[in-house]
C-alpha cells in the first residue's frame, strides 16, 4: 500500500440536545476528519475528537500536526509493521496530539484494509468483532425534567447499566441519583462520572456519602493523575475508581499494582488511535484491570466502528461500553448507515453490510457536509 496524499476536514454537526457535564457544555460536534488517498484510487477515512478540556487539542492544532507529519507518513508507512514503527518513533509527538494522530491512523488503517482486502482487525491481529455488543445508558447533567424523561426512556427500553454525569451541586445530584434509590432502581448497575470535580478525597466522600444511591464505581473524582487520592476513595467507600484523563498510555498501568480498585475508561481518540489503545487493552487484560471502552460525546460512526475491535480484545475484562449514539445524539451521522445501538442498547453488526469485508467497512453519507481545512 502506498499513501499518495491526505485531506483534512472538520465535521460540524449540532446535537439534538445540549450535552452538559462538569467540564464542558456542548451544542455541536467539531471533529477532525482525515481522508487518506492511495495511489490506486482508494480512500480511507479516519476521525479524531480534539477536546481542549481533555487533551488540550483543537481542530486547528490537529490540522497543524497532520500537515507537519504528512510527508513522513507518506514516505514511511506502507503496512501495519511500518505504521507501528512510525508510532514508536513519534511517541512524544503523539502524546501531545493524540486526537490528531487518531484521525490519521484510523484513515490509514481503513485505506490499508481496502488495499489488502482485510478488515482493520485482521491487519492488527485482533479477532473479528462479535455480531452484537451491549452499550450503557449515559445520562448527562440535564435539568431534572429532561434527566427523568431520558432515564425513563432508557428503562422502558430495557437498559440495566447506567452512567450518570455529576454536577457537583449536592441538591441537584441528590435529586437525580434519587431515581436509582427505589427498589427497581437498585436492580440497575450505576456508575457516576465526576469529571475531576474535587481536589481531596474528603470532598468526594462528603458528596457521595450524602447521595441516596451508591454507585459501584466513580470516574475521575479528583484532579487528573491523583492516584493516591483515588486509592483513598476506593478504600474508604468500597467503590472502584475509573481512570479516564488520568491514564493515556499503557506504561501508566504499572502504577496500578492493586487491580481490584481500578477500571480504565479507554477512548480511542484520547489514547492516540487504535494501535495505542490496543496496547492499553492488552496490558489491562494482563494485569486483570477492568476496561470500559468509552467515547467522546459526538463521535461519528467512524470512531464507534474503530472501538469494536478494542471491545473484542478486552474479552472478559470488558466492564461496559459507551458510544454508538449515532443519530440518537447527532442530527446527522457521517457514516452510512449511522452506527448506533438499537432500542434496547444493542449494536447488531449485521446492519452494516460491509462490516466483515475491508478496512472499517463504512461508507460516508454523501449528504454530510465536511469543511475542508487548508494543509
Amino acid at each position: 500500500m502506498r499513501i499518495e496524499r491526505f485531506e483534512i476536514f472538520t465535521f460540524l454537526m449540532p446535537f439534538k440536545t445540549v450535552v452538559r457535564h462538569a467540564s464542558a457544555s456542548r451544542r455541536q460536534v467539531s471533529n477532525l476528519i482525515v481522508a487518506a488517498h492511495g495511489k490506486d484510487g482508494q480512500t480511507g477515512c479516519g476521525e479524531g475528537c480534539p477536546r481542549e478540556y481533555v487533551t488540550g487539542e483543537t481542530v486547528q492544532s490537529g490540522r497543524r500536526f497532520i500537515a507537519q507529519h504528512a510527508d513522513s507518513l507518506i514516505a514511511e508507512v506502507t503496512d501495519a509493521r511500518s505504521l507501528r514503527l512510525w508510532i514508536e518513533a513519534h511517541r512524544g509527538a503523539i502524546d501531545d496530539n493524540p486526537a490528531a494522530f487518531c484521525a490519521v491512523e484510523t484513515a490509514v488503517l481503513d485505506l490499508m484494509g481496502k488495499a489488502q482486502r482485510q478488515t482493520a482487525e485482521e491487519i492488527l491481529g485482533v479477532d473479528r468483532p462479535d455480531q452484537e455488543f451491549q452499550y450503557s445508558a449515559v445520562l448527562a447533567d440535564w435539568p431534572f425534567s429532561v434527566f427523568w424523561w431520558q432515564h425513563s426512556r432508557y428503562r422502558v427500553r430495557g437498559f440495566r447499566d447506567f452512567k450518570v454525569k455529576l454536577s457537583g451541586d449536592v441538591r441537584r445530584d441528590r435529586r437525580r441519583l434519587g431515581v436509582f434509590a427505589s427498589r427497581a432502581g437498585r436492580r440497575l448497575r450505576l456508575r457516576v462520572d465526576a469529571n475531576n470535580l474535587w481536589t481531596s478525597p474528603d470532598e468526594c466522600q462528603a458528596h457521595l456519602g450524602s447521595m441516596p444511591a451508591t454507585p459501584f464505581a466513580i470516574e475521575e473524582p479528583l484532579q487528573p493523575g491523583d492516584l493516591e487520592g483515588c486509592r483513598h476513595i476506593a478504600r474508604r467507600m468500597g467503590v472502584k475508581v475509573i481512570l479516564d484523563e488520568s491514564l493515556a498510555r499503557a506504561s501508566q498501568l504499572e502504577a496500578l499494582d492493586d487491580p481490584d480498585r481500578w477500571i480504565i475508561n479507554l477512548r480511542v481518540s484520547k489514547m492516540g488511535g487504535v494501535i495505542r489503545s490496543l496496547e492499553v487493552v492488552r496490558e489491562a487484560v494482563r494485569r486483570d484491570v477492568g476496561v470500559i471502552v468509552g467515547c467522546h460525546v459526538g463521535e461519528t460512526g467512524i470512531l464507534s466502528r474503530a472501538a469494536l475491535g478494542l471491545m473484542q480484545a478486552a474479552g472478559d475484562q470488558l466492564v461496559a461500553a459507551e458510544g454508538a449514539f449515532g443519530t440518537q445524539l447527532l442530527r446527522r451521522d457521517l457514516t452510512m448507515p449511522s452506527l448506533r445501538f438499537d432500542w434496547a442498547g444493542r449494536l447488531d453488526l449485521s446492519q452494516v453490510a460491509d462490516m466483515g469485508k475491508t478496512g472499517f467497512g463504512l461508507d460516508l453519507d454523501p449528504k454530510a457536509e465536511l469543511v475542508p481545512l487548508d494543509p
